[in-house]
C-alpha cells in the first residue's frame, strides 16, 4: 500500500475501486470524457493541482493519452506528473469484449504493476508528517457544517471560500479538506467565515 498526499488522477469509478488496493490516499476520477465539460471538475483539479500536486494515472489507449492532455492543459502543467501503465492486450473481467484497442486499462492492471508505475511517479515520497491531525466529520458538526438547520449554507460558504464545487458530497468534501488544508488551517477558516457571516 502506497500512502500519499498527492491526488491520483483517474477515468472512472472502477479504477478507482482498483486502487483501492494499491492508494492511501485521494483519487479523483474525470469521469471519462465528462471531463472535458465539467467547469467544477475542471476547478476541482486546478485547485488540487495548487495544493497537493496531481499524478495522472489514466488508460494507455489513445482516450486516455486525450484525457491526459486535457488535464496538463487546464492546470497549466503546474504540479502535474504521469504515471503510466504499459501495453497490456486482453479483456477486463467486468466487459464482454476488449476495448477498441484491445489494451488493458487501468482496472485491469496487476497491482505490482500499477504500484511500480505510482511509485516511478513519486507517489510514495511525500507524507513526512505521521502526526498530523486530520479533519473529520465530528469537526464539521462542530463547526455547524452538518447536523445544523443551517448546515447546507455553512458548507455553501466554505466551498465558495476554497473554490471547490458546489456538489461535491460531505465525505468528498473531508477528503478534499484533508488534501489541500490541515487541521489548525481548517479551524481558522471555519472561525473566521462564520463569525463574519453571523455578524453580517
Amino acid at each position: 500500500m502506497i500512502r500519499t498526499d498527492k491526488t491520483i488522477v483517474v477515468e472512472g469509478k472502477y479504477d478507482i475501486i482498483k486502487l483501492s488496493a494499491v492508494i492511501d490516499g485521494v483519487v479523483i476520477p474525470t469521469g471519462g470524457f465528462g471531463i472535458f465539460k465539467d467547469k467544477e471538475k475542471q476547478a476541482l483539479l486546478r485547485t488540487l493541482a495548487e495544493k497537493t500536486g496531481l499524478i495522472i494515472l489514466t488508460d494507455s489507449d489513445n482516450a486516455g493519452f486525450r484525457i491526459r492532455r486535457f488535464i496538463h492543459n487546464i492546470c497549466g502543467g503546474k504540479n502535474v506528473t504521469d504515471a503510466y501503465i504499459p501495453d497490456l492486450y486482453g479483456k477486463e473481467k467486468r466487459k464482454v469484449k476488449a476495448s477498441k484497442e484491445g489494451k488493458l486499462g487501468v482496472e485491469g492492471i496487476p497491482i505490482s504493476i500499477l504500484e511500480e508505475a505510482l511509485t516511478r511517479a513519486g507517489a510514495a515520497c511525500t507524507l513526512t508528517d505521521e502526526a498530523k491531525r486530520p479533519i473529520t466529520k465530528m469537526d464539521f458538526f462542530d463547526f455547524g457544517l452538518t447536523g445544523g438547520a443551517n448546515s447546507s449554507e455553512k458548507r455553501s460558504l466554505l466551498l465558495k471560500k476554497l473554490n471547490l464545487p458546489e456538489h461535491l458530497t460531505t465525505n468528498s468534501l473531508v477528503t478534499i479538506l484533508n488534501a489541500i488544508l490541515t487541521y489548525d488551517d481548517f479551524t481558522e477558516i471555519c472561525t473566521e467565515l462564520f463569525h463574519q457571516n453571523e455578524r453580517s
